[in-house]
């Protein structure tokens, strides 16, 4: 049974007490903390996970998935104190470049800020998502690719966890099951994604000594290690830890996560922007 407040590890079905399943994932090389994004109640369990993995280590760096390559000047200088809040918004292009409430997202900015854990931008610039969908990788020049190496091919098991994902099939949609070409575009999508956040955290250690990197990023990219997991792995980084949280205790695939946290209800939610 998975009780509110506790952890369960879906490959073994039993529970997991929370200082020992944080002290193990100290230990490796990367935990990303899956969310949905206009959720307050996620965005306060990854801030309480961080805090949890600075009494194991304090050599962290945080990665997000709401910023570009090209501000982390800004996340720089966020950390050492030199911007207000609404500077470090301006200077980030958060309403341009990501546009939830950053009130979603404050407290774990204010959590790295006071503990000077590093901030990393781990995303791309988002016409490249669009040119890799829509034209395929072969056709980007190396010099637009900002700093990517091509994804690794999707399984057919992560094709059909999308196309799940975005509704299956239906009558005013083209592609008629995972494997058709038509549901190309989007996967060659999805996954400049998955590569851009694997390429920066994978950057980041490539360093003497290098932190523990906790990224931050939407759960559709790391659910059963099938998205920036795979990609991690692809580009020789094999220390990664899934954390997730859930809101209930139905069963769950052995191979969804490392581990998942059950949060108390109800889910709390930002409202949703127009676009993004």
């Amino acid at each position: 049974m998975h009780v509110v407040g506790g952890w369960v590890e879906p490959a073994r079905g039993t529970a997991a007490r929370h200082g020992d399943l944080l002290a193990r994932a100290a230990r490796q090389q990367v935990v990303l903390l899956g969310e949905t994004h206009d959720r307050y109640d996620i965005h306060r369990w990854q801030m309480h996970v961080c805090a949890g993995l600075i009494a194991f280590r304090q050599d962290i760096a945080v990665g997000f998935e709401m910023f570009p390559r090209r501000v982390q000047p800004a996340l720089d200088r966020w950390v050492a104190g030199e911007l207000d809040v609404p500077t470090f918004l301006a200077e980030s292009e958060w309403n341009a470049v990501w546009r939830f409430d950053p009130a979603l997202y404050l407290p774990i900015f204010e959590f790295c800020r006071q503990f000077k854990l590093p901030m990393l931008a781990l995303n791309c610039e988002r016409p490249l998502v669009t040119r890799v969908g829509k034209e395929g990788w072969d056709a980007i020049p190396e010099a637009e690719r900002d700093g990517l190496t091509p994804a690794k091919p999707a399984t057919q098991a992560y094709r059909d966890y999308l196309f799940s994902l975005t509704g299956g099939p239906r009558p005013d949609r083209e592609a008629k099951s995972s494997a058709d070409p038509a549901f190309d575009r989007f996967v060659r999508a999805q996954q400049t994604w998955d590569r851009a956040f694997a390429c920066n955290i994978a950057r980041h250690l490539d360093q003497p000594n290098p932190p523990l990197v906790v990224g931050i990023i939407g759960r559709g990219h790391l659910e059963y290690r099938y998205g920036t997991p795979f990609q991690l792995a692809d580009l020789g980084i094999k220390g990664c830890a899934v954390l997730l949280p859930s809101d209930d205790d139905q069963p769950m695939a052995p191979s969804l996560a490392d581990a998942v946290f059950r949060l108390p209800g109800p889910p709390e939610r930002a409202v949703r922007p127009n676009s993004r």
